[in-house]
């Protein structure tokens, strides 16, 4: 039983007892979450240079200049003049010379060379910058708990980038091939952004602490995180489809809008035989598939949109109203790129802000699983 106390006594003059800390949740697992967040940033900004390297190297028709894959050897360009007609004589040997380029000199095939060579190089840095990283990050015991396999994961989603890489450029080097199977390069750009994608979740991850994450997880707005996780799926969507046009140039056979060479369907959109091979290979038929997959995606985002402006955060609204916008420049450069047959300018600007509506969806669906609070000044 403790004595009296005085009235004139100073509040907090003993020594407080002892309680829980603060940030029990955090202690012992955060590791070096700033030094691994700039280092996937990093990766992130190396894929998308990536990405529009090889949408470069694809325009300018140079994926199948260099037709052997040496992982490790194939680091180094061709030193001598020998060496130079070496790979020249290779390329001469397969189709695309033969029916498309015949004739080329060697300076000709040295500019695309260098295409493909440097597109094939940046992959080999991002996978240097991932290993330097998250070895480095291993072998301090800096990697936060739970993330070692996420991180390693990137790494091989990397090395099967990599290889699908070869199997999509080995797909033109058979006979009357002159570019890639379009199914091919679809798979290729697909995983480019799936690899993008968690990046970006990543970073978003590691910039608030474990506490806060748990803390905002039990605001999440169950029925927004769903309608933005489908609008990230139908997005997915459109970028394979969008492949499938890049693939065999569709986007430079019917050149007017909203019609198709007059009409609402294109003609012989089923001339193919097999009938499934129009969905890949027929050019109008792409095309108008990629078409109506816009309309269709512009007014589902609209949908959420609606949806998301009624969050009861701040942050959150404007995520969407981001995503919105974008997703409303991605149609109207869509348009022009047709209208214009397709100029590189306008098809890297349009593959660009395809690469930033993916990372605002993604946002905005990250922000409805994790809501940042809001004052009620803010509100």
């Amino acid at each position: 039983m403790t004595g009296k106390r005085s009235i004139f006594e100073e509040v907090g003059a003993d020594q407080p007892k002892a309680g829980p800390k603060a940030g029990g949740i955090d202690a012992g697992r955060r590791g070096a979450r700033r030094g691994i967040r700039l280092w996937l940033m990093l990766l992130f900004a190396l894929v998308v240079v990536m990405i529009a390297v090889g949408g470069l190297t694809r325009l300018t028709d140079s994926g199948l200049s260099i037709t052997e894959w040496k992982p490790v050897t194939g680091a180094l360009p061709p030193m001598s003049d020998s060496v130079w007609q070496q790979e020249f004589d290779k390329y001469r040997a397969i189709p695309q010379y033969e029916l498309l380029n015949k004739g080329m000199s060697l300076v000709e095939f040295k500019a695309i060379y260098w295409w493909e060579w440097g597109h094939r190089q940046l992959g080999r840095v991002i996978g240097l910058v991932w290993a330097l990283g998250f070895f480095g990050f291993l072998l301090a015991r800096q990697i936060p708990k739970g993330w070692t396999g996420r991180l390693l994961g990137l790494g091989a989603l990397g090395g099967a980038q990599g290889a699908i890489g070869w199997w999509m450029v080995s797909s033109g080097l058979g006979d009357g091939m002159i570019a890639v199977a379009s199914y091919r390069l679809a798979v290729h750009l697909g995983l480019a952004f799936v690899i993008l994608g968690l990046i970006a979740w990543y970073v978003m991850a590691l910039g608030r602490e474990e506490r806060e994450l748990m803390q905002a997880r039990r605001g999440r707005e169950g029925r927004l995180f769903g309608l933005s996780t489908g609008l990230m799926h139908f997005a997915f969507l459109q970028i394979l489809l969008g492949a499938l046009v890049a693939g065999i140039d569709a986007g430079r056979t019917y050149t007017d809008w909203p019609l198709m060479a007059g009409g609402i369907l294109p003609p012989d959109m089923m001339d193919l035989s097999p009938w499934w091979r129009n969905f890949f290979e027929n050019p109008g038929t792409v095309q108008f598939i990629h078409r109506v997959s816009g309309y269709l995606l512009l007014a589902f985002g609209v949908v959420v949109w609606l949806r998301g402006r009624r969050s009861a955060h701040g942050v959150t609204r404007g995520a969407f109203t981001a995503a919105i916008g974008v997703l409303a420049l991605q149609m109207v450069l869509g348009i022009m790129t047709v209208l214009y047959i397709a100029p590189w300018q306008l098809a890297i600007a349009h593959q660009f802000v395809a690469v930033v509506l993916w990372v605002l969806i993604l946002r905005a669906r990250f922000l409805s699983q994790y809501p940042r609070a809001t004052s009620l000044r803010g509100a």
